[in-house]
């Protein structure tokens, strides 16, 4: 199989799988609804955020389309730097690093984008609704992300005598995300570790 093909194989995959999960969570629970995958160590957790990844937030409705324009942008810029990259005959590693990146911006840009228009809005008392009759819950580019994959592994109170944060509550990991989140930080982490020869290059 070609890089190409390799390429478009797996930003299919990634994008399918995001989708399916977030239109699963989105049709099928309310806001803040959990299933207990594993125990309280694995958590499907339905919520949604306005900003980056990780439920991070990023200056109100302006910061919002700053965003979905720089996603747009980054997408664009890494489909062509992907392109060249094939054409140069670059190792297929470095170039799925990058397809899976674009990848995972383009799952949460979906969000952003059209879920907004086809969906009303999700609170807790009832099941987000695909085409509602009274119209989606908001504009092209300023709809929410949907998260949904949450791990709190550690949650407890910390002894008196551990430094600074002794008999504090401690949680970790505390953010709630998707799988394009975890297709772009994991593919960071991988490019790290296992293709620095291409960025010593």
């Amino acid at each position: 199989m070609s890089q190409k093909n390799k390429a478009i194989l797996l930003f299919s995959a990634i994008i399918i799988l995001d989708q399916f999960v977030k239109i699963w969570v989105k049709s099928t629970m309310w806001l803040g609804q959990e299933h207990h995958i594993l125990g309280n160590w694995f958590i499907i957790h339905f919520t949604e955020n306005n900003g980056m990844a990780y439920g991070m937030e990023f200056g109100g409705s302006l910061g919002k389309i700053l965003l979905s324009v720089f996603r747009l942008f980054a997408i664009s810029a890494i489909g062509w730097y992907i392109y060249r990259l094939i054409k140069k005959g670059t190792s297929t590693g470095v170039i799925l690093g990058f397809t899976a990146i674009m990848a995972g911006a383009f799952g949460n840009i979906i969000d952003s984008a059209f879920y907004g228009l086809f969906y009303g809005p999700s609170d807790w008392f009832q099941v987000a609704q695909f085409m509602p009759k009274e119209g989606g819950y908001a504009h092209f580019l300023y709809g929410k992300v949907v998260d949904m994959l949450y791990f709190p592994l550690i949650d407890t109170t910390l002894p008196k005598w551990f430094p600074i944060m002794g008999g504090e509550h401690f949680l970790f990991f505390q953010p709630v995300f998707n799988i394009a989140d975890s297709a772009i930080t994991c593919s960071v982490v991988y490019m790290l570790l296992f293709q620095r020869k291409f960025f010593k290059e």
